[in-house]
């Protein structure tokens, strides 16, 4: 099991090196990102985009592009994205990587209908903490992609987290589907699809986890909560989840920025729902961010 981001490192480093496709690769913290995983040895990069910028901010930021780099020369961003993309498409890359291009750009290039890797299912987002305090990394979802999610997307969601969840090692990854009470209330209809999506697990509808909501964050997460709120010690999940699921993007969303802009934490984020991993990053993320979402795609391609 990988309780931290070294731990996961170290779990990327046997599963080979894998082609990473950078699209629109011309920005200095994707590249510093790139020269890191490719000298741990994780993955070997492709860069697709303006050849001229992206030589002049990889001597900028003292980048040996001789040392195992491909280069392809598409300054216009969306021709780079669809080029970019077509590699992991054809089986000529294993991963798919945002570059200096907006994500509205680079999410159609993902659903692109030749040459994309869309599914046909519902897009999802995995985004991975290392939180000082807490013995494990935790997986959060989905704080991006689908705003209200209906009881079958909350299924799907789930079926997302655990994929990634048990690439990282957890073989049974504990699922808390969060609300503001741990108990069913009818006038609470997010209450009343966490009891159903522990249903659904219980029935062997969903497999692979244990699903246990609804949950307070508190007794989701602290096991010191659960010790002392009565009747809590008999849940599945007793301050040990794995995976948060949160009810709306609202709530997802205001967690995941408070947790970043806060805590001293690691954090490495995934895009589900593809038929390759694909690295979704902001620009504002730091150089360590974008290597630990490499290194969290790595594990999930070679699973």
């Amino acid at each position: 099991m990988s309780r931290s981001f070294d731990e996961l490192l170290a779990r990327g480093k046997h599963c080979g090196t894998k082609k990473l496709s950078v699209a629109a690769a011309q920005e200095g913290s994707v590249l510093e990102a790139a020269e890191l995983a490719r000298r741990e040895g994780i993955a070997s990069p492709v860069l697709v985009g303006d050849k001229r910028q992206i030589e002049k901010i990889a001597a900028e930021h003292a980048i040996d592009l001789t040392a195992g780099y491909e280069i392809i020369d598409l300054p216009d961003a969306g021709e780079a994205a669809k080029a970019a993309v077509k590699l992991v498409h054809d089986g000529d890359a294993e991963l798919y990587m945002k570059g200096a291009l907006e994500t509205k750009l680079f999410l159609r290039s993902v659903l692109d209908k030749e040459v994309g890797l869309r599914t046909g299912r519902p897009l999802s987002h995995v985004c991975v903490f290392e939180i000082p305090g807490i013995d494990r990394l935790l997986f959060l979802t989905d704080a991006a992609f689908i705003p209200y999610p209906t009881l079958e997307e909350k299924k799907i969601i789930i079926e997302y987290a655990v994929e990634v969840a048990r690439a990282c090692g957890i073989e049974m990854p504990r699922v808390a589907p969060l609300a503001a009470v741990e108990v069913v209330n009818e006038k609470m209809p997010v209450t009343v699809e966490a009891a159903e999506l522990t249903r659904m697990n219980e029935a062997g509808e969903i497999t692979g986890c244990i699903v246990d909501g609804p949950l307070s964050m508190d007794l989701a997460i602290d096991p010191d909560a659960a010790e002392h709120k009565p009747g809590a010690k008999d849940r599945r999940i007793v301050g040990d989840a794995d995976i948060l699921l949160f009810p709306d993007i609202h709530a997802g969303n205001l967690v995941y920025k408070t947790i970043v802009r806060t805590a001293q934490v690691k954090n490495g984020n995934i895009l589900t729902g593809t038929r390759s991993p694909v690295i979704l990053t902001s620009r504002s993320d730091t150089v360590q961010v974008k290597f630990n979402s490499i290194a969290l795609a790595v594990v999930v391609a070679d699973k």
